[in-house]
């Protein structure tokens, strides 16, 4: 009891445990101790072999495992805190990366940006200088010419005066029909020999306008003349027919010559001259033919011979002569030609 009551004043005075180290050999400080405690006269009576030796050698071990303790937790805080700098280098540089990335990107977008923008204004230029150069071939390639001509005029005058003429034959006017035929015909030759005699009156507009004028008072004639029963209607039909047909092969001609683009403007712009059509010589007898046909049915009434035996042999001879020229156009080679650059 009395070497219990001693060590619990020992640890009593050195109540400062981080102070009190405690070697391997604790015995002998023990004991060093206990001489302090002798020398201020302080009995104490123990055995060899100290009971609470075992207690200072357990704290001894426990203090080496918390300083290695406490070594590791610096060496894993130092560790820690180096990786966390790399962490850190590392944020920042993939930062400065990233940055230059963007850079670089904006950099790019900026120069490609340019580069199709100088490309765009190029083509545009090239566009405009081809349009230019296509538009100035085709006016190369197609002729332009003056269609306000002396012998056009009277072909269109033919033309619009032919409705009013079968109005008149209509209303049993023969008298005035044949008049208006007259006058027609007069036109027509005075036309033709202005064109072929006359500077600048001859065009290519021409070669379309006095052959319709003529299939247009001719029909227009044929056509009121068979209502008023003076000329048979088979004869009629057969005439008509063939001269729509030529029509439509002007039309189809005037759309394959007309060189690309083809539009609707300049399909029908008459300044444009892109073929020239010419009659065979059957066609032109032919037309001869209907002419004194329609003349002399027209003033049958007026002089009394109506249904007389050569005005009925008279209309056999055009219904031959109409499907010969009819023939003629398919066969020939000559009835039509393209107009080309000139050189």
């Amino acid at each position: 009891m009395t070497l219990a009551r001693n060590i619990n004043s020992v640890l009593r005075h050195f109540s400062n445990w981080h102070r009190f180290q405690v070697a391997n050999s604790g015995s002998r400080q023990f004991k060093q101790i206990l001489n302090k405690f002798k020398n201020n006269k302080v009995t104490i009576t123990y055995p060899s072999t100290l009971p609470a030796l075992s207690f200072v050698k357990c704290y001894s071990d426990d203090k080496k495992h918390f300083i290695k303790i406490e070594k590791h937790t610096e060496t894993l805080r130092t560790a820690f805190e180096q990786r966390k700098e790399q962490l850190k280098d590392t944020e920042s540089r993939i930062r400065q990366k990233s940055e230059e990335i963007v850079r670089d990107i904006k950099c790019k977008k900026e120069k490609t940006e340019h580069k199709l923008r100088i490309k765009k204004d190029h083509l545009i230029k090239d566009l405009l200088e081809t349009k230019a150069k296509v538009k100035e071939r085709l006016e190369e390639v197609v002729e332009r010419e003056n269609v306000f001509t002396i012998p056009n005029i009277l072909c269109v005058a033919r033309i619009a005066m032919s409705p009013y003429l079968g109005y008149v034959i209509f209303q049993d006017n023969y008298t005035f029909a044949l008049g208006l035929l007259a006058f027609a015909g007069v036109t027509d030759l005075l036309d033709g020999w202005i064109a072929r005699n006359w500077k600048g009156q001859s065009s290519k507009m021409g070669s379309f306008l006095d052959p319709m004028a003529d299939k247009v008072l001719i029909a227009t004639l044929f056509i009121s003349l068979t209502w008023q029963d003076l000329i048979p209607l088979c004869l009629t039909l057969l005439i008509v027919g063939r001269d729509i047909a030529l029509v439509a092969a002007g039309f189809v001609i005037r759309y394959i010559s007309l060189p690309p683009p083809r539009t609707l403007s300049r399909y029908f712009d008459v300044t444009h001259a892109t073929a020239q059509l010419a009659p065979t010589t059957i066609s032109k007898f032919n037309t001869a033919l209907q002419l004194l046909l329609v003349g002399t049915a027209l003033a049958s009434p007026v002089f009394g011979y109506v249904d007389h035996p050569a005005l009925t042999a008279l209309c056999g001879v055009t219904a031959v002569s109409t499907v010969v020229s009819a023939i003629s156009y398919l066969v020939s080679k000559d009835t039509y030609k393209f107009l080309k650059k000139k050189s």
